[in-house]
């Protein structure tokens, strides 16, 4: 007996260690790490992922190809600083920008995959809301991310206001950073379309990525951007529908205008998944509540703006007694830790609600412009068309 049972712990021992053994392969493939997926824990990992960045000072991200514009050279968003450099020369900051004329559509980047962005920084000046920011993934027609800038970045109401979270920073002066991973196998374009009637002022713009091998079962980030204003009486607010096939939300920014007085937060957030008609799988309790705050966001009679790494309200817009007359908000909730995941089809929608007399909810007419980020399998389905330029200007 006792030699069977010391045989069954050297077979169990054994089989225990080749699950292990085959577990770790699986994860790490053939042991190489490829640049991925970052963190604290894996910095000090080496890997064969070629890093590379696109600016106006290398629009190809080539190795060995950063810097090169010329003093003389008069091709179309070249040499933009040659007269600041033309006592420098050569090598020194000689187009460290871009302007995109009215009407035009530039493309910050194109690059041949496999691989993923890692990092976006830029400068945008003008109206956040008339620069569109548009991204296709492998050589798709209709792009994947269609947001105005300012939006993508939480800026919606065309003001900054510093905003510190993990995969969105706005810093001083109007620096937007996006470390949304977003991997893709064949191809990324990138663009930025100018929809105003006046010429942009210059764009400072790095795009960060690798160029790395991307398993099979990583799906590509999409961003949606919609605007009701006002909404219809007794509506709800459409976030996202439509999206058909596998995924996981991760990623809501609203701009919330309030056309009433009193709180206006009660709506119920509600994601419809898989099937799901009248009733959600997912029912929240009330929109600050999603924002993970609470009782109004009020601290000691007034609303507290705050900013933290999956959460915020980061920007309270108060009347100001002359031109500024609605109360407008500002508001992130990032689904890092808690992705809702979806296997054939998603929809989300948010309730305008606030308070009337006698303890009643009151249904509001409010001016509220969504972006959603998800991540699924291609294809996805087609985006609602983007309002006009003038139902996409702040008033």
């Amino acid at each position: 007996m006792a030699h069977f049972r010391n045989t069954f712990i050297v077979l169990l021992f054994a089989l225990t260690s080749a699950l292990g053994q085959s577990e770790r392969r699986t994860s790490t493939g053939s042991g190489s790490f490829n640049g991925l997926d970052m963190n604290l824990g894996n910095l000090s990992r080496l890997s064969t992922a070629k890093t590379r960045s696109i600016s106006p000072e290398n629009f190809t991200g080539e190795k060995g190809k950063g810097g090169m514009d010329d003093l003389t050279d008069n091709r179309p968003n070249h040499a933009n600083a040659k007269d600041a450099a033309r006592d420098l020369g050569r090598g020194w900051k000689v187009n460290p920008f871009i302007k995109i004329k009215a009407g035009e559509t530039f493309t910050l980047a194109d690059v041949t995959g496999p691989g993923a962005i890692q990092h976006i920084w830029m400068t945008p000046t003008g109206n956040w809301r008339f620069s569109i920011l548009r991204v296709y993934w492998d050589d798709e027609k209709e792009p994947s991310i269609e947001v105005p800038v300012g939006d993508f970045f939480g800026m919606g109401w065309g003001e900054y206001a510093q905003l510190n979270s993990l995969p969105v920073s706005v810093n001083p002066g109007s620096a937007f950073n996006c470390y949304w991973q977003m991997p893709f196998r064949k191809r990324c374009r990138i663009t930025m379309e100018n929809i105003n009637d006046k010429d942009a002022m210059s764009l400072y713009f790095q795009i960060d990525y690798t160029l790395t091998d991307v398993p099979d079962d990583v799906a590509y980030f999409h961003a949606q951007f919609r605007r009701t204003n006002p909404n219809s009486y007794k509506k709800d607010l459409t976030l996202l529908e439509g999206v058909k096939g596998k995924g996981q939300y991760v990623g809501t920014f609203l701009a919330w205008g309030v056309n009433n007085n009193g709180w206006w937060g009660e709506g119920e957030i509600k994601f419809f998944m898989d099937g799901d008609t009248d009733f959600p799988t997912i029912a929240g309790t009330g929109t600050e509540d999603y924002f993970c705050g609470s009782y109004n966001f009020d601290r000691s009679g007034q609303y507290t703006p705050f900013s933290t790494p999956y959460v915020g309200l980061h920007q309270v817009t108060k009347p100001d007694g002359t031109y500024k007359s609605q109360q407008r908000f500002g508001m992130y909730r990032w689904h890092i830790m808690d992705p809702i995941r979806f296997e054939k089809d998603l929809r989300v929608t948010i309730q305008d609600l606030g308070w009337r007399s006698g303890g009643r909810y009151l249904p509001q007419m409010s001016d509220v412009a969504s972006t959603v980020f998800w991540y699924q399998a291609e294809p996805h389905a087609p985006f609602p068309k983007l309002p006009a330029k003038d139902d996409l200007e702040v008033n």
